[in-house]
């Protein structure tokens, strides 16, 4: 009897993995994914609120091969005016804001006596691979939870760029970088400067992945 017990439960099993839906492939037409809201995001736009940071709930969606926004969000005004900004997930969002108003703003007043008045981006969503390393992984931006910072224009006119800035001959240019790559190690999971890699020669790589990866 046991016998006849088994098999029905094998076929049940079989079935399961023959019907299972096969992986979507890299560059699919984008589907809205019906999961309800993580009480961790719906924890995190009460953050954004209380922060008085204006933002706008994105819906789920999955790319295929791997990539998917879910959680996201579109800041809208942190403050300061960010360019490039495309879909964060939430928890991302919330630690740059905080890293753009309490280490960036303080410290070009502070250090470069002038005010912060605009933060360039170069994205944060790509569906795409890590970049410069040897064993190519699906990059943070592909689940939109990383931003590169390339660039900082203060009110007297000043761009400070990451390129250009890094290796500067003028010593405070290089010790505001240098804070803000500091200050961002404590923030963010991964954090990735020139010091890293050719790659990111012209950018601060900031991810929300609790690595604690700083370099």
């Amino acid at each position: 009897m046991t016998k006849w017990l088994v098999l029905p439960a094998l076929a049940m099993l079989a079935g399961c993995g023959t019907n299972r839906p096969a992986p979507r492939p890299r560059g699919s037409k984008p589907v809205t994914l019906a999961i309800p809201t993580s009480r961790e995001t719906q924890a995190c736009y009460t953050d954004l609120s209380r922060e008085a940071v204006r933002f706008s709930p994105l819906a789920d969606r999955d790319y295929g091969g791997g990539c998917r926004v879910a959680g996201a969000v579109q800041l809208i005004d942190i403050g300061v005016p960010v360019t490039n900004l495309t879909a964060m997930r939430c928890g991302l969002a919330r630690s740059f804001g905080g890293w753009v108003r309490h280490a960036a703003v303080p410290a070009a007043r502070q250090m470069l006596g002038s005010d912060l008045v605009r933060v360039e981006s170069m994205g944060t969503y790509a569906c795409r691979n890590t970049v410069g390393t040897a064993r190519p992984m699906l990059s943070g931006h592909a689940i939109a939870n990383a931003v590169d910072v390339g660039a900082f224009v203060l009110e007297d006119g000043r761009r400070i760029s990451v390129l250009n800035g890094w290796q500067s001959p003028d010593p405070q240019v290089r010790a505001f970088l240098r804070v803000l790559h500091d200050s961002a190690c404590k923030r963010f999971g991964t954090v990735l400067s020139p010091d890293y890699n050719a790659v990111h020669r012209n950018h601060l790589h900031l991810e929300d992945d609790h690595k604690s990866f700083c370099r």
